[in-house]
């Protein structure tokens, strides 16, 4: 089975079953192995920024290592086997599945009229407070964690997939799971997860910046607002605190004419963030922002997550193509 196979049984397998909490998932595992490398690496090298930089190395590392031999290992037993893990370790690196389940629980809640149930279930995917939201902050909060998450949780993994296959996408999540882990602006960890937090930005480039476009084309697809979309991006994107994350959040708030950004808080704290679809575009005033608002950011993330499948792996049949062409007549 070759990679392009892989990667569609990979992605059908979320799909269908998402990531359920009884099956050890390696995730959680390059979790354990960052914390537990905190305190020990923060003893034995005094510069906590050099320290950071070590457990960077050492988790990407070991989650490379560990993947490829993985790997190695089963295709020794059988060739069969050899697909097999590598269709999981994919598997494990997406989460279009766990997104979708977790924001439409949200969705149902405020549909239903239950705001407290809604408030607790966006702080299962949003790291703001969410005890004072009211129904608008809730669904801003969701569409905002779908439209970034689209690209660290669903087409980042799948475009390291595409350049390193199965290694590759692991070690794009142990890069994202040591920013969830670290990179943080806190006293603890602004310079402990500088590393973690850069590195993971890097990571995100490429990704962001082509799936943010592909939203104005699903957007099209879905009859929504593609030039909107385009426009805000244009405008809008660079506005986030991170370099990646307002390039999706801008496309999203285009193709479904919201704003997003705004006041959250985080432990107690004010923090106000540009606004993102606002003001006025083409005469064209936003629309308020409402729970039907997150089945939409879910039905960009889907048809945008299948126009980046078909994209990258049609430019990467088209290469290797071209490339086997080119050594038959050498």
């Amino acid at each position: 089975m070759n990679l392009t196979y892989q990667m569609l049984a990979a992605v059908v397998l979320d799909l269908l079953a998402g990531d359920p909490r009884w099956l050890p998932h390696p995730v959680r595992g390059i979790g354990w192995l960052s914390q537990r490398l905190e305190s020990p690496l923060r003893r034995m090298i005094r510069n906590e920024k050099a320290a950071g930089i070590v457990t960077v190395l050492l988790v990407v590392a070991t989650t490379g290592v560990s993947a490829w031999g993985s790997i190695r290992l089963a295709g020794l037993c059988h060739p069969l086997a050899d697909d097999i893990v590598s269709v999981l370790l994919i598997y494990t690196t997406i989460a279009a599945h766990d997104l979708v389940r977790h924001s439409c629980a949200v969705f149902r809640a405020l549909a239903a009229g239950n705001l407290e149930q809604a408030r607790r279930r966006v702080a299962k995917i949003v790291g703001r407070d969410t005890a004072h939201l009211d129904e608008a902050g809730v669904a801003r909060a969701a569409v905002e964690c779908v439209a970034e998450s689209t690209v660290d949780g669903v087409t980042a993994p799948l475009f390291f997939a595409i350049l390193a296959g199965p290694v590759g996408a692991m070690v794009y999540r142990a890069i994202n799971t040591l920013d969830s882990t670290f990179g943080y602006t806190t006293n603890r960890y602004i310079r402990f997860g500088w590393a973690s937090a850069k590195l993971d930005d890097l990571a995100n480039y490429l990704p962001a910046r082509i799936t943010a476009p592909l939203m104005g084309c699903t957007a099209a697809l879905l009859g929504r607002r593609p030039v909107q979309s385009w426009r805000i991006l244009w405008r809008d994107g660079c506005k986030h605190a991170s370099p990646n994350a307002g390039l999706p959040e801008a496309a999203m708030a285009g193709a479904l004419g919201i704003q997003l950004g705004g006041t959250n808080y985080y432990d107690g704290e004010r923090l106000e963030t540009p606004a993102i679809g606002a003001p006025i575009v083409s005469g064209e005033p936003n629309v308020p922002i409402a729970a039907e608002h997150i089945l939409a950011a879910n039905a960009v993330m889907f048809v945008t997550l299948v126009l980046f499948l078909a994209l990258g792996l049609g430019l990467r049949g088209g290469i290797v193509y071209v490339w086997h062409a080119w050594r038959i007549t050498l």
